[in-house]
């Protein structure tokens, strides 16, 4: 969970509704007025500049939903209303983390989508339990993130016990903090919320359209009510089978070939860049300046760990590559820390939105699954994988090492395999880091009557509505009217994937002087990093 490029809606203006009225789908079709009421809901705007008809509401939901009539928190919730009379119900967005808000998400799918498409569906966003403008919101230990951290290759025994001071750290001030809370942080729990938002809207059914852990949570949900699932899209998916540990390790392997991807990008682009043709000296640069960087970090600010979190944002989505380089190659030839203090600014350094969605990552993946409770099992296992792929893989067991010492028990993954429902379309690219490309076939063989659409030769996280035409006619074509493509085995649609980018014009190759961001970059800035 890092730094997020966009706002929650508006100045996460939520405003609670109690009130019923008529159903959502009885609803006027282009409401404009200031406060509008559907279901359980009431909606008053909350517009912003980019998403001038977004509007937000609240809804009250159980704590513990075997206990329905007990304590009661909150959900935030999202809309951009349907204009169109053919309407299709509505459509939840989520952008994945666990942790990530889906507020402006909603605006920026209603905007993506073709407008005849959008037109026919309330785009619902919401805040899961814990998140953002849902209260309670989850900041377990504000400071956690600080720069310069200990380097997170643990070489010594010094630096190893650090990083597990941390770790501990956190998970106790998360159980201090929040220890009446934290049984009811998991998947299972926001699936019942999403069913208690489907009601609230006056809803028979909800379509459902996530990325990321989104398509774990929309399984989930799927799992549990599949006869109230209408439509569901399933971007960059989760493999359910090995949730959560094995999951990282696995995300380490394929994050190392995705940072060797883009070090491979900027020995093609030597001319640009000056560090190299050979994309293995290239490599041999950036792990030398990691050391250099262990030593003495850039601007007293990027240590050796966040170099790793500044680059690793690069192995989701590759429009980040010429700002990545940029700070590389300033920072090789000239032993000048700005553009990497900018980078990491933009990329890296964790936020308080970032602060609060990590904290909902942990208590989520904690809770949802087994974990080690023997550090040594992490030692062991994380060590060889790290033989063979060294750029993320400590950095990742920290970021979850608070599962070791999690002060909840812990429940059992879901199986999700399913039989139920109607025809289900899955995005995933050949080369996803995050959630590599076994997860959608995984899921493609499991959930019945699916169809997979795969970006061949595709590297990014996320990638619909990104740009690639291709993927974006499928969705299209699926949430007009259901249809899905007509293949047959492991994929039943082939995109293209879209070139990798040029490297940025002079001048403008930071974040802050780019020119206007593509739909990539726009996306990219929602589902925010570490899924």
């Amino acid at each position: 969970m890092r730094k997020r490029a966009a706002a929650l809606c508006g100045a996460a203006v939520v405003m609670a509704g109690t009130l019923t009225a008529v159903p959502a789908e009885a609803s006027a079709p282009g409401t404009t007025t200031t406060t509008t009421q559907t279901g359980n809901l009431t909606w008053k705007s909350c517009a912003t500049k980019n998403y001038p008809t977004l509007q937000c509401a609240s809804l009250k939901v159980p704590l513990d939903h075997r206990r329905p009539h007990g304590e009661k928190i909150t959900l935030a919730l999202s809309r951009v209303p349907h204009t169109a009379r053919a309407y299709q119900g509505p459509l939840l967005v989520n952008p994945g983390g666990p942790g990530g808000s889906g507020l402006t998400l909603a605006g920026f799918v209603a905007r993506s989508l073709p407008a005849k498409v959008a037109a026919r569906y309330d785009v619902i966003g919401f805040d899961p339990r814990g998140v953002g403008a849902s209260k309670p919101a989850l900041d377990c230990e504000p400071g956690h993130f600080d720069p310069v951290r200990p380097d997170s290759l643990p070489t010594t025994p010094a630096i190893e016990k650090a990083n597990l001071a941390r770790a501990r750290s956190f998970a106790a001030a998360c159980g201090k903090k929040y220890a009446h809370v934290l049984p009811y942080i998991d998947t299972t729990s926001a699936v019942r919320d999403m069913d208690a938002i489907r009601q609230a809207l006056g809803a028979k059914k909800i379509n459902y359209f996530g990325y990321s852990y989104g398509t774990y949570l929309g399984a989930v949900y799927a799992k549990f009510f599949p006869e109230r699932v209408r439509r569901l899209v399933l971007d960059s998916v989760v493999d359910p089978t090995d949730v959560w540990y094995e999951a990282n390790l696995n995300q380490d392997v394929a994050f190392n070939d995705r940072h060797r991807a883009f070090l491979a990008w900027v020995a093609e682009y030597d001319t640009t860049y000056g560090l190299g043709t050979d994309p293995e000296k290239v490599e041999a640069t950036w792990y030398a300046m990691r050391a250099a960087l262990a030593k003495k970090p850039a601007g007293g600010t990027v240590g050796a760990s966040e170099l790793e979190d500044t680059f690793i944002p690069g192995g989701y989505y590759n429009g980040y590559w010429p700002i990545l380089a940029e700070a590389f190659a300033a920072y090789v030839h000239d032993k000048d820390p700005e553009p990497l203090v900018e980078a990491y600014e933009d990329f890296g350094a964790v936020d308080a939105s970032g602060h609060n969605g990590y904290s909902v990552y942990a208590s989520v993946q904690c809770r949802d699954a087994g974990w080690p409770r023997d550090w040594r099992r992490w030692r062991e296992d994380n060590w060889a994988v790290y033989e063979k792929a060294p750029f993320m893989t400590w950095n990742n067991a920290w970021y979850n090492a608070p599962c070791a010492f999690w002060p909840t028990d812990s429940l059992r993954p879901v199986n999700v395999a399913n039989g139920k429902l109607p025809p289900v379309l899955l995005f995933q690219a050949t080369g996803d880091a995050a959630t590599p490309y076994e997860g959608g076939v995984t899921v493609h063989r499991l959930l019945a009557r699916s169809r997979l659409v795969v970006e061949e030769g595709g590297g990014n996280h996320g990638i619909t509505l990104s740009g690639n035409a291709c993927l974006d006619k499928h969705l299209a074509a699926y949430l007009t009217d259901g249809t899905v493509p007509r293949g047959y085995g492991e994929a039943d649609a082939v995109c293209r994937a879209l070139p990798d980018p040029k490297p940025a014009a002079a001048g403008a190759a930071s974040a802050k002087t780019a020119s206007a961001p593509s739909k990539g970059s726009a996306l990219h800035g929602l589902l925010g990093f570490r899924h």
